[in-house]
Parts: structure tokens; sequence; C-alpha cells
């Protein structure tokens, strides 16, 4: 991976059970809802839910810019974590995406962290820079995952939770 370190991270603690945390983040259709880039999200082949080597595709947009990429799930541990790779159409990487959830200790609450790396190949960037309209990635999905957490965390605790 050309970045070792998360080029973007966020963390929020949610009152809800780690449960109710890994339903939301390990289902892309679902989690997609509460993101600010992404828009849709569907299984690819016969996957229908999270697990390791499952794929889905996401779809993408900023302003008029539209894109859809390839995602392989690379860890889906119940209430814990959950992981995917994101791959552009031809293959070629681009980032990893990764949500820890720890419980707290009084057992009603836990804390969301959301991870971003890039894993795309240094002369990829200024082709990605094109296609997204995004110059400064990491300050972006910084952003991003901010809002991201927070709508989580909205839905999570909003009047209709259960």
């Amino acid at each position: 991976m050309p970045f070792e370190q998360p080029i973007a991270t966020g963390r929020i603690t949610v009152n809800a059970s780690p449960a109710a945390v890994y339903r939301i983040v390990s289902d892309p259709p679902v989690m997609i809802t509460f993101a600010e880039e992404a828009y849709r999200a569907r299984w690819l082949g016969r996957a229908t839910g999270a697990a390791v080597g499952a794929r889905f595709r996401g779809y993408n947009r900023k302003g008029r810019r539209r894109w859809f990429t390839n995602c392989t799930v690379i860890a889906a541990r119940e209430n814990e974590r959950f992981a995917y790779d994101v791959d552009a159409p031809l293959g070629l990487p681009i980032s990893r995406w990764q949500y820890d959830i720890e419980p707290a200790e009084d057992g009603r609450a836990c804390t969301v962290t959301e991870t971003n790396w890039l894993r795309v190949p240094l002369w990829l960037i200024p082709f990605a820079i094109a296609l997204t309209g995004t110059v400064d990635r990491p300050a972006h999905n910084r952003r991003n995952i901010a809002t991201t957490l927070e709508r989580l965390k909205a839905h999570l605790e909003g009047p209709r939770a259960s």
C-alpha cells in the first residue's frame, strides 16, 4: 500500500449497542445513506451481506461528476470491525475504509472510528483528481467522515431508534 498511515480518521461516541452500529456500518446499501460523496451501493454476485471476500459496487458523486468503484470486504468481525478495499473498475487499488466499534464500559454506548487509507498508485493521483474534482483528498475525506459519523449517530439516537 503506497500510504501506510491513514489519510483521514474520525471518531464518535454513539448511545447504541455495538450490534446496532455494526448492523449499519457492515451493510453498504444502508450505510451509504449517511455518506456525503457516496450515494448508492449494491452487493455484487451472490453476496447479500458482510463476509470476507464479499463484493459490492459503490456509486459516488461530487457536483456533476459521477463514478463507481468496486469494493471487496476484507474484515467482517461482528460488532467489532468492518473493512473493505476499494478498486477502480479496471482493478487498480484506490483506498481502504474501516469501521472499528468499541463498547463503552457501561454497555449502553460505543465508540465508532472510521478510518481511510489511500492505496492508489502515485501515478494515478492526477487522474483521480481530474475524475473526482478533489485536490486535497485527506481534508475532503476528514470532513466527509465527520459528516457521516454525525448522521449515523443522529440516526441511531433519534426518536425512531430501537
